[in-house]
């Protein structure tokens, strides 16, 4: 029984003290220091030891301005611990109360006692950063690494030149410690990538790239080529990345692999010709059989981006031969999933698909890979309007690969296909889920697929407009656009001045634009710029108008109008970073 007192004894009063320290730090944060004070004092008293209630506590009196009490237990715990950063606490203490030449006295105090134990310099150095002394927190940190040139201090240096507003400094400081510290180079890239952000003047990309160049030729080192590769991936300068990946493959083969990723991003950023231009060089470099069988499967894909019908019985031999070339084995099984899917959708062969792809589930495969040919049959049934057996094979996938990005794009796709199907409170249900999704791109286009069912169900209970709309988007998924362009025509008669209105002339614009048919899109782009400028849709429209003008006119004047929109306009819009980063390019501020 006293046992169990005891415990209960020590266990209510933990509680208190967390509740006390709770309260305490609340009345802090919002300023009311009379109040904080004194549970400050109660929790100090309990663990004099510790260095947040002794901090808090101080603050607390300095807000106070009760000096004297702060000075109290500043020089107490220096008495008790003898560590050279308090005399920085005492300094600032005098310093508060504008005694500057006793500031003065323990802030040099403080410095000196680092001959006898130079590695309290970090504490001091640190202590000073804490008060925004920022020259004497550099001054410790220099006079730190003169006495033991062992110790580096090149990242705390450039954090505070970065606060001191010397972003040259800052660079050649960041960069130093990279050099020194190659496995914290993705701390520093991002580290950078946070500047680029925020500085709207790009002066500080301007600066990091003059160093990053200067080191790289300077050195010879191909670290720096690394580097600037980096960079220029960030600023989506792909075709100078791509010069850096050549100069580092020629003194490093084992890196053909960044090479084929930065193909990859040229796909992404539509640089097709660069694309095609990479790819060229890896298959002429390499001789790596799952290299080459990796390209070559990459290379089919673009081809079939950007097929016309007219070019499917090329595509169709070129599979042929390849096929050939490399075998139909477990090690093209990518090109062959790739090859049903050309088949099902493009050569409107669902069947045959399938036969391609249930003989590939006879392969021995890893639980991935069966989930992703499976997600292609089921895609393959929803093409045929099979709906309910596409919804088992989703199903399935979503319970076997519950956390992976698989089984979230199966959760998509089953809310497309109620979608796709008309019932759209279902599809609403899945969707809510997921918007929090942790790919980004499929949060995205739930979150896109949420808001049209949502803002066009509010004034249509019987989801008249939408059952339509809904049906041009199956054709277009199933790679009909001419039906597809049919069938929202035909709603914009129907609907004109409803909700629906605006989301479709987006879709015609969309698929005029796939279909090359640039002047056309633009002018359904501007009907949305024009009609509905309080819309949902006005920014991609912008974006996509500004894409056009940038990538397939050759009129950047006119991309940079429509760029400038979403960047003072639409901060918050998806396409906010790639506008800005497409309008620094066009305006040569990275050239």
């Amino acid at each position: 029984m006293r046992l169990f007192l005891v415990t209960l004894f020590l266990l209510s009063s933990l509680i208190s003290l967390a509740q006390s320290d709770v309260l305490a730090k609340e009345y802090f944060d919002k300023g009311q220091f009379e109040k904080a004070v004194v549970l400050y004092e109660d929790l100090y008293k309990t663990n004099k030891n510790s260095a947040l209630y002794a901090s808090s506590l101080i603050a607390c009196y300095q807000a106070l301005k009760d000096f004297d009490k702060a000075e109290k237990i500043i020089s107490e715990r220096y008495s008790r611990l003898k560590q050279p950063n308090i005399l920085v606490e005492l300094g600032y203490n005098y310093q508060l109360q504008n005694n500057t030449s006793k500031a003065e006295e323990y802030y040099k105090k403080a410095i000196d006692e680092l001959a006898t134990n130079i590695h309290f310099g970090s504490g001091v150095a640190y202590a000073f950063e804490q008060k925004n002394l920022l020259e004497k927190a550099l001054q410790v940190y220099d006079y730190a690494t003169s006495v033991n040139p062992q110790l580096n201090f090149d990242f705390q240096k450039a954090r505070i030149y970065g606060q001191m507003g010397n972003l040259e400094l800052m660079i050649e400081s960041f960069l130093d410690y990279a050099e020194k510290n190659p496995n914290q180079t993705p701390v520093i890239q991002s580290q950078f990538n946070r500047f680029v952000e925020e500085d709207s003047s790009d002066e500080f990309t301007r600066l990091l790239r003059k160093s990053l160049l200067a080191r790289a030729q300077k050195t010879q080192n191909i670290y720096w080529n690394e580097f600037l590769s980096w960079f220029f991936i960030q600023q989506k300068q792909l075709d100078r990345a791509f010069v850096q990946e050549k100069a580092i493959y020629k003194r490093n083969p084992e890196s053909i692999s960044n090479i084929v990723n930065l193909a990859k991003l040229a796909v992404e950023s539509e640089s097709y010709d660069l694309a095609r231009e990479i790819f060229d060089f890896v298959l002429q470099n390499t001789q790596d059989l799952d290299t080459r069988i990796e390209v070559n499967t990459f290379m089919m894909e673009l081809k079939i981006k950007l097929a016309q019908p007219k070019d499917y019985s090329k595509i169709s031999a070129d599979f042929e031969s390849l096929l050939v070339e490399f075998g139909e084995s477990y090690s093209t099984l990518e090109l062959q999933i790739l090859q049903a899917r050309f088949i099902g959708f493009n050569l409107d062969n669902p069947v045959r698909a399938q036969q391609i792809l249930n003989r590939l589930l006879e392969l021995n495969l890893n639980n991935f890979d069966r989930v992703q040919i499976k997600l292609e049959l089921g895609d393959m049934l929803l093409y045929e309007e099979k709906f309910n057996q596409a919804l088992i094979y989703y199903s399935q996938i979503e319970t076997d690969v519950k956390n992976h990005e698989l089984g979230h794009q199966a959760s998509l796709n089953i809310a497309k296909t109620s979608y796709y199907k008309g019932d759209f409170p279902w599809a609403m249900k899945q969707l809510t889920v997921l918007k929090g999704s942790f790919s980004q791109l499929i949060a995205n286009d739930a979150l896109d697929l949420y808001m049209l069912i949502k803002d066009n169900s509010q004034s249509d209970s019987t989801y008249t407009a939408l059952k339509k709309f809904a049906k041009g988007d199956f054709l277009i998924y199933k790679n009909k656009d001419d039906q597809a362009l049919q069938q929202f025509h035909q709603i914009l008669k129907d609907h004109k001045g409803d909700d629906i209105e605006s989301v479709t002339l987006l879709r015609i614009g969309q698929i005029l634009d796939k279909k090359q048919n640039y002047a056309q899109a633009l002018e359904y782009y501007q009907r949305i710029i024009n009609d509905f400028s309080d819309g949902i849709y006005l920014d991609e429209a912008l974006y996509f108008s500004a894409e056009i003008y940038n990538k397939h006119l050759g009129e950047p004047e006119k991309a940079k109008e429509f760029y400038e929109k979403i960047i003072f306009n639409h901060q918050d819009s998806i396409y906010f970073v790639d506008a800005r980063k497409q309008y620094r390019i066009l305006r040569g501020d990275t050239i």
